[in-house]
């Protein structure tokens, strides 16, 4: 099982990004998937996450508003759209899939590689 994030790089603050995360080995259409991030010297945190048909999502305080987070089942493959970013969205991040279908999740069981995200001011 391999989770695949990418769609990184470098944004004026403002500007916009959109992040993918292919999953190959299994499907997860009926698992939720989510988005973490870490900045430097801070722990992982929660950004987003989506339920199995995309009839529920979550997202942390801090990017209410200004991300949105999406799937494509038949891709197998969730995305996190970024907009209005500030410095402070500068991390690595991480997507994520439960094993569980349980909404909202407890845990997550599969992790990508991470992508860097860097907002310049």
């Amino acid at each position: 099982v391999q989770l695949q994030a990418y769609g990184g790089g470098l944004v004026q603050a403002g500007g916009s990004l959109r992040l993918s995360c292919a999953a190959s080995g299994r499907t997860f259409s009926g698992y939720p998937m989510g988005w973490f991030r870490q900045a430097p010297g801070k722990e992982r945190e929660f950004v987003a996450a989506i339920s199995w048909k995309s009839g529920s999502t979550d997202y942390a305080d801090s990017v209410k508003g200004r991300f949105t987070i999406s799937r494509d089942n038949v891709k197998n493959t969730v995305y996190l759209q970024m907009n209005s970013l500030k410095p402070e969205d500068t991390a690595v991040y991480y997507c994520a899939a439960a094993a569980v279908r349980r909404w909202v999740p407890l845990e997550y069981d599969y992790w990508g590689q991470g992508t860097q995200v860097t907002v310049s001011s």
